[in-house]
């Protein structure tokens, strides 16, 4: 593929339907084909090679953790030093079921925080629990807790 993508008419149909949400099918890709008016492996093949080239860089499930009762979020801002354990630190923590996302940022002389996690809990104490287990697991002793309030949009790009 080139870094000028022209895309044919089908592909471009298979692309409207999955940056959408996929099919809720045990066969999603099969679904797409047919609405598309190909086979299922001309699917999977042209989204593997969009991914192979870097094109589109993560196709994922994403769970609505409200709906699925997790109503409790907190973003934890943690303070890691020295810095250069900061990979060792995520692949430690990232291995706790209930965090959905690990950052790295860069800090700030008034806000020193270089590692964020985002954790998902069925009330507060749950989220609070999760907290002190990633304590537990790094000895961290510095960092921030920022309580989600209410989220108001999530949504992926939209290019056709």
């Amino acid at each position: 593929m080139s870094h000028h993508l022209e895309f044919t008419k089908v592909e471009i149909e298979i692309l409207k339907i999955v940056q959408e949400n996929i099919p809720d099918s045990p066969m999603p890709f099969f679904e797409i084909a047919k609405k598309v008016g190909t086979t299922e492996q001309k699917v999977i093949s042209f989204l593997n090679n969009l991914k192979k080239e870097g094109i589109i860089r993560r196709f994922g499930a994403t769970l609505k953790h409200q709906i699925a009762g997790y109503e409790c979020n907190v973003m934890v801002a943690w303070k890691v030093e020295p810095e250069e354990k900061i990979d060792h630190i995520a692949d430690i923590i990232t291995q706790v079921p209930e965090i959905s996302h690990c950052y790295v940022r860069k800090t700030h002389p008034s806000w020193p925080y270089n590692l964020y996690t985002m954790i998902h809990g069925r009330c507060k104490q749950d989220c609070l629990s999760i907290v002190n287990k990633i304590k537990e697991l790094t000895h961290f002793t510095e960092y921030e807790m920022l309580f989600s309030d209410e989220e108001l949009k999530k949504t992926s790009m939209k290019y056709f």
